[in-house]
């Protein structure tokens, strides 16, 4: 049976929307303009189901939310005005569609001088305007997530869910990667019943990432690590689960497995407002990185919402803290020997007033049966 995505509250957007007129104030800019469609739909509700063509978004530091899009008849609930542009002739695409929308922005730039932009945004094509990349900065102002935002992703965790389910139904020797790629895909967009905002990313056997090879097979022996991001109207969870090909570990596998539960359980007690997320990265690489000759190679873990990896990053290259609202990933693994791949797996959790809150569900097990 397949969903249908939450909403997010126009409220909500309101508000994010004034955190933002807050900060472009504080830094003496006179608004913002976002070409990336989940930032729009994050601040004004209305989702740009098109991949194909641009939609864009002006918040005025003093004034009002626009949006720019073709749809004749778009539902934005909290924008307060509508802006289209000709993105065709005949249904022809034309060959500079961010060009088309920056023709119709242009003339409500007039009278501002400076503005804020993200990493999507054209700024060549804007006009006498200064732009400042504020793409960084936007992901702290909107590292708390709102409850229309955390019912969104979690609506992301549990079409996730049901693709690993799907999953362990074809799992067997000798299948294609690609095949169980696509069984994936296919079943998590069934589960969220309209096309993905966003899919990946790890979906080869016997390694510890990358994507479905052509042709290539899971044997017998490996592990299959398989970490997918699933994304709905610009929310996108990030699952990783581990499982043995042949529904038989060896003895390694299962003990590097324990091991990585062991440090999982453990590591939740960083999960909590004002915690070093550096101090958190410290406690899992030192239990891990080294055991019984396995390596731990990457972050412990990073922040979820609209962007696939964003703030709080739990890495020693960032010096983050976590507060209430954020929306993390947590990821201890292992790799090497004869763990044939590694494992690795992956929860997602709202960071809560006094802890933490898992949002998801699907059992760690490495087979059907358990560990």
């Amino acid at each position: 049976m397949s969903g249908i995505p939450p909403v997010l509250d126009p409220v909500s957007c309101r508000a994010r929307q004034e955190t933002l007129r807050s900060y472009l104030k504080e830094n003496d800019l006179d608004g913002a303009v976002f070409f990336n469609r989940h930032y729009v739909y994050c601040l004004s509700g209305y989702w740009h189901g098109q991949p194909l063509t641009p939609t864009a978004i002006l918040v005025e530091t003093g004034g009002k939310t626009s949006i720019f899009t073709h749809d004749e008849a778009p539902t934005a609930p909290a924008a307060d005005e509508v802006v289209h542009y000709i993105p065709n002739h005949l249904f022809t695409l034309k060959p500079n569609l961010s060009g088309c929308i920056a023709e119709v922005l242009n003339p409500r730039l007039t009278g501002l001088r400076k503005i804020g932009t993200g990493e999507q945004t054209p700024a060549a094509m804007l006009s006498g305007v200064e732009c400042r990349d504020i793409t960084e900065d936007y992901q702290y102002l909107r590292r708390e997530k709102h409850p229309d935002e955390v019912a969104a992703l979690e609506f992301t965790i549990q079409c996730a869910e049901r693709a690993y389910a799907a999953a362990l139904q074809l799992l067997e020797p000798e299948i294609e990667e690609v095949e169980l790629m696509a069984a994936m895909h296919e079943e998590a967009t069934f589960a969220a019943g309209e096309l993905l905002s966003g899919w990946g990313q790890d979906f080869q056997c016997g390694v510890p990432g990358g994507f479905a090879i052509r042709n290539k097979k899971a044997l017998a022996g490996e592990l299959y690590i398989l970490d997918v991001g699933v994304g709905v109207r610009g929310y996108r969870s990030d699952l990783c689960r581990t499982f043995a090909v042949d529904g038989n570990p060896t003895s390694a596998q299962k003990e590097a497995h324990a091991k990585i539960i062991e440090v999982m359980k453990a590591g939740e007690a960083f999960l909590k407002p004002g915690q070093s997320c550096r101090e958190m990265y410290d406690f899992v690489h030192g239990a891990l990185d080294g055991w019984e000759g396995y390596g731990f190679i990457h972050h412990a873990g990073h922040g979820i919402g609209l962007d696939a990896h964003e703030v709080p990053r739990i890495n020693p290259a960032w010096d983050d803290t976590f507060a209430v609202g954020d929306v993390v990933a947590f990821e201890p693994g292992l790799y090497g020997g004869e763990l044939r791949g590694g494992i690795r797996l992956e929860n997602n959790y709202l960071i809560t007033a006094d802890s933490f809150r898992q949002l998801s569900r699907f059992p760690l097990d490495l087979t059907l049966t358990g560990t």
